[in-house]
């Protein structure tokens, strides 16, 4: 069991989201960049799809009622372990004493949480979301197949807070005992492919986009970025009837400053899209942080 002294700014729980009920207007959700905490359950063993917690902008605070096995991918921030006493009847899993000795909190690598002990989280020193992995994964109950926490629909469990208890499930694999390579800050540019909607603007509105920069806003979450930058300029008046969206959608509103769907995006939206963000780049749109300049291209990958 892991208790929630402190979330940070928000913390939620994470899978890789369920899939496959768009039809009945269910998002998927899930982790908003999905490498990231598929990187940090394999570091302990996990299978990639189990639950962990995404934090936004570091800041938690949690206790282990039982010893635990951790790792820390995505947006990198500082680990401390603090000492502490197991809760009553609660006993730290002897065959760890060694390993425990060796580890250490930081990024991209396994470390052990005695049973008792504080864990601490500073807040990220570039990107926005940071992903915590328990080995066994965190094991809240289900909603349509997924642990995820969904903004829009509300669906699974709450966002974290202060008291929140959050059981581990029992481990499986085993523990990744090298370094993982993390990623550096990557550059702010978001490859896009044509929109299914670009017809709506003027010939320069997808020049335009790509001409930017961008400035991401505060208004952004895990719906959606939404930015401040060149007006895309429409062609057509009026409104769409709502049809269905995917992560990435570039939507443009009457204001003509784009939104870039996010995991918690609806499943269907009445603003033309102008550009969907390539799936490899989704990772990139989930840790800009508001404030932060980002460009978009549709030149291929090299």
């Amino acid at each position: 069991m892991i208790e929630v002294l402190a979330p940070g700014p928000y913390a939620t729980v994470q899978d890789l989201g369920r899939p496959g009920h768009a039809h009945l207007g269910v998002p998927r959700s899930g982790a908003a960049d999905a490498p990231s905490l598929r990187l940090a359950n394999r570091l302990v063993g996990n299978a990639e799809g189990l639950a962990g917690i995404e934090l936004t902008f570091g800041g938690a605070w949690v206790r282990f009622h039982d010893g635990g096995w951790v790792a820390l991918a995505g947006a990198p921030l500082t680990a401390t372990v603090a000492p502490g006493r197991p809760a009553a009847g609660r006993r730290e899993d002897a065959g760890s004493a060694g390993a425990r000795a060796g580890a250490r909190a930081g990024m991209g690598v396994p470390f052990w949480v005695p049973a008792g002990a504080e864990l601490r989280l500073g807040t990220p020193a570039w990107g926005l979301r940071t992903y915590l992995a328990v080995r066994g994964g965190i094991a809240v109950a289900p909603v349509l197949g997924s642990r995820s926490t969904d903004s829009l629909s509300g669906l699974g469990p709450e966002p974290l807070r202060a008291g929140t208890l959050l059981p581990v499930g029992p481990p499986e694999g085993g523990i990744v005992a090298d370094l993982a390579p993390l990623p550096g800050p990557r550059p702010a540019v978001l490859r896009v492919l044509q929109g299914p909607r670009d017809d709506w603007f003027t010939p320069e509105a997808p020049a335009a986009l790509c001409a930017g920069p961008y400035v991401v806003s505060q208004d952004s979450n895990r719906v959606g970025v939404r930015l401040n930058g060149p007006e895309l300029v429409r062609a057509k008046e009026g409104e769409l009837p709502s049809e269905g969206m995917v992560a990435g959608a570039v939507q443009v509103p009457p204001s003509g400053q784009p939104i870039v769907f996010l995991a918690d995006h609806p499943p269907t939206g009445g603003y033309p899209v102008i550009a969907v963000v390539t799936a490899a780049d989704l990772a990139v749109a989930a840790q800009l942080r508001p404030g932060d300049e980002v460009r978009f291209t549709t030149r291929p990958a090299r």
